[in-house]
This record gives C-alpha cells, sequence and structure tokens, in this order.
C-alpha cells in the first residue's frame, strides 16, 4: 500500500517544470479537464444511487456501504432494484457479478500500470473502471498512462463516495430522485466530450450511421441492444477502394522522403 501512495506521489504534477514535460509525461490541462468532467458526472450519479436506494425504504448504510466495496454504478443500481423488485440478496449479488465481470479484460488492458508491489496492486485494482481504463488506453506515454489512470480512479473514488453521501442525506426530502434525471448527467458529459471528435467528416458518417441504426432497433430489441448494434456504423469509416500501405511502401516512402 505504500508503495501505492508513493507512485501517486511521483506522478508529474500540472503547472509544475516546463510546459513541453507537462505535456509530454503528466497531465495537461485538457486531459484534467476531461477527467474532472467525467468524475463530475459520474459523483451526481453517485448520488442518485444514494438518495433512490434511502428513499426506497433502505438503510442509510446500505448505500454507504456498497459505493466503497463495489464501487461500479452498474453494478450496484442493478443490485438496488433487483432488491427493491422483491429479489433475494442471492440474486442481487449474482447481477453485480456479471455486470462486472467486463473488467476482467480492462484489467488485463492496464496490467502495465499496475506493475506495482502485491498489496499497492490489490489497492489498485479496485481502480480498474470504465472511465479510468479508458483514460489510461489513450496515452501512448506509460507514465501519462499511469498518471491519467491512478488520478482518474482516485479521484472517482472520492467523489463518488462524497455523491453517495449526499444523496443519503437528500433521500428523505426528495420525493422522487428518477425525475431530476440525474442519470442522465454520466451521459451528456460523455457527448460533450464526443462532440469535438465530430469536426471529422468520417467521424459524423459513423456517428450518424449508428444513431440511425439505434433508433431503428430500439422498436424491435430489448434494452441495450440498439447500442450495441450501433457499433455497425464504424462500417462507414472506411474507404474502399483506397489500400493501406504495406511494410515495404511505409519505408520506401521515408527513404524518398530523406533523398
Amino acid at each position: 500500500m505504500r508503495s501505492f501512495w508513493r507512485t501517486l506521489g511521483r506522478l508529474p504534477r500540472p503547472g509544475t517544470g516546463p510546459r513541453r514535460r507537462l505535456s509530454g509525461t503528466g497531465l495537461d490541462r485538457a486531459l484534467l479537464r476531461d477527467i474532472g468532467l467525467v468524475v463530475l458526472a459520474d459523483g451526481v450519479v453517485g448520488a442518485s444511487f444514494g438518495a433512490i436506494a434511502v428513499s426506497a425504504g433502505q438503510p442509510a448504510w446500505v448505500p454507504l456501504a456498497m459505493s466503497p466495496t463495489v464501487f461500479a454504478g452498474g453494478a450496484q443500481f442493478a443490485a438496488l432494484y433487483i432488491v427493491l423488485g422483491g429479489g433475494g440478496l442471492a440474486a442481487a449479488v449474482i447481477a453485480g457479478l456479471v455486470l462486472n465481470a467486463r473488467m476482467l479484460p480492462f484489467g488485463f488492458a492496464v496490467a502495465d500500470v499496475l506493475d506495482l508491489r502485491w498489496p499497492a496492486k490489490l489497492l489498485g485494482s479496485h481502480l480498474v473502471l470504465d472511465e479510468s481504463t479508458a483514460f489510461a488506453l489513450a496515452q501512448r506515454d506509460p507514465a501519462r498512462r499511469r498518471a491519467a489512470f491512478l488520478v482518474c480512479g482516485a479521484l472517482l473514488f472520492v467523489v463518488w463516495n462524497l455523491g453517495t453521501l449526499l444523496g443519503v442525506l437528500a433521500g428523505r426530502t426528495v420525493g422522487n430522485p428518477d425525475a431530476l434525471g440525474l442519470d442522465a448527467a454520466s451521459p451528456m458529459v460523455l457527448l460533450a466530450l464526443v462532440l469535438p471528435t465530430l469536426r471529422d467528416p468520417r467521424a459524423r458518417r459513423a456517428a450518424l450511421a449508428g444513431a440511425a441504426i439505434a433508433v431503428a432497433g430500439t422498436p424491435f430489441l430489448p434494452g441495450g441492444l440498439p447500442v450495441l448494434l450501433a457499433l455497425a456504423g464504424l462500417v462507414a469509416v472506411a474507404r474502399p477502394g483506397v489500400p493501406r500501405p504495406g511494410p515495404g511502401e511505409r519505408i520506401r516512402s521515408r527513404a524518398e522522403g530523406r533523398a
């Protein structure tokens, strides 16, 4: 555990050192802004979880215990709704385990980030989330990958649990937390992060095709499947008739460029 916190302490801090070093291995302002927006949105969703649990009649200790131990929004909401719907504890646990099964390949994907001693590795594995993994995999530099993963995961842990606490405190006064639309905060922030990429015509074609496929399949498919089917929109990104250059052609083009 000490090595985990020492690793956090050795991470490059924004605003220190020359700008070249900050953009090369540290967390620049743009990346910190993106992490902060996602963390803020997840904190709002955590507040929704605490408010829904308490307003539905659950003791306050239930959401307050689930958030630090389970620490997975989808699994927590699934388990909560199963219990509220009359399901047993075993069904709630199984549902949470099934949803969290996706974390196994995530762990392999960020194995280099958690190249620490075993106690620190176990602690760091608790931060393997959709968001922290996505930010880590988006970075090419190893130091930047680790910084993005640990900072995003640690901030999410703190803000998610604070949000749950605030939701529990407000849950008694809010009649119907679902009416506030708090669950929409995270998708809206993710949409805001994606919008700049739509300047690329290929990205726009893929997004529009995926949206059309999802809308067309919604009346006929179970919930969740239209979103997965929308991945077929990536076909619109491909440029037919434009072959990718092979290794020999790339080497030849570099040699001609030097000449």
